[in-house]
């Protein structure tokens, strides 16, 4: 667990409350070796800078009243409302539905199907109504929970985030532009596992994908535990949700 102490910690820090957040891992299981989408953030931005990362975020509001198809399954619900103040089947949704919209929003990528027409409605003003627009529901029932983590204390920022993964079939689309010099993302890259762990990547990042080989490995079924890496008085442990 050494890994996940940096030097980023500051003692003169505040501790601040986790936000929630959400992230996804698109894998493609097509080859042999299966492949992963990393993207490399701007050297302009605050927040880990240059770093390799999956695409991801916190919830905003229409996260919770978009429409869907598909449910999450029912281990990776009881996963979500694991070791939470005030669990609930929506907050659940809203963390994956979260994981799905930064996911366009950072890399043009719009995950869900077109099997049954345009959503009826999308929260206005989101990303969403893209998905309404090209005729994609979210596809909840695709998503695999596999992973939270909360940031240590005494940092600039703290989540509460969980870790999705889905299948690259899941992509139903894909916008042009989106990646580029001047966005939050400057580059993507389908590497595998091993090729992923060489880029420059955040400590936690490095273990999540430890995690995903080793539930790969496992047959990446859904009723696989889910691990939770947090800290307590002071050292990080690995609890198994």
């Amino acid at each position: 667990m050494d890994r996940l102490v940096s030097s980023e910690t500051n003692p003169k820090l505040p501790t601040l409350r986790p936000v929630d957040a959400a992230t996804l891992i698109i894998i493609d299981r097509k080859g042999r070796n299966p492949k992963v989408l990393m993207g490399r953030r701007h050297e302009g931005l605050k927040f880990m800078p240059g770093k390799f990362v999956f695409p991801g975020g916190r919830i905003e509001a229409g996260d919770r009243s978009m429409t869907v198809t598909g449910a999450l399954h029912p281990r990776a619900e009881q996963a979500l409302m694991a070791r939470v103040t005030r669990p609930s089947a929506q907050r659940s949704r809203a963390l994956a539905l979260a994981a799905i919209r930064e996911t366009f929003e950072e890399t043009g990528l719009l995950l869900g199907t077109k099997d049954y027409g345009a959503p009826d409605s999308a929260p206005t003003g989101t990303a969403w109504t893209t998905f309404q627009e090209r005729g994609i529901f979210p596809d909840l029932e695709a998503l695999h929970f596999i992973g939270r983590a909360v940031t240590p204390p005494k940092r600039v920022r703290r989540f509460d985030t969980r870790f999705f993964a889905v299948d690259r079939t899941a992509i139903a689309e894909e916008i042009e532009g989106i990646v580029g010099p001047e966005a939050e993302l400057v580059e993507l890259a389908w590497v595998s596992i091993a090729q992923a762990k060489a880029l420059d990547l955040p400590p936690i990042t490095t273990v999540i994908l430890d995690e995903l080989e080793a539930r790969i490995a496992a047959g990446f079924g859904h009723q696989l535990p889910v691990p939770f890496y947090h800290q307590q008085r002071g050292r990080f442990v690995r609890e198994l949700l």
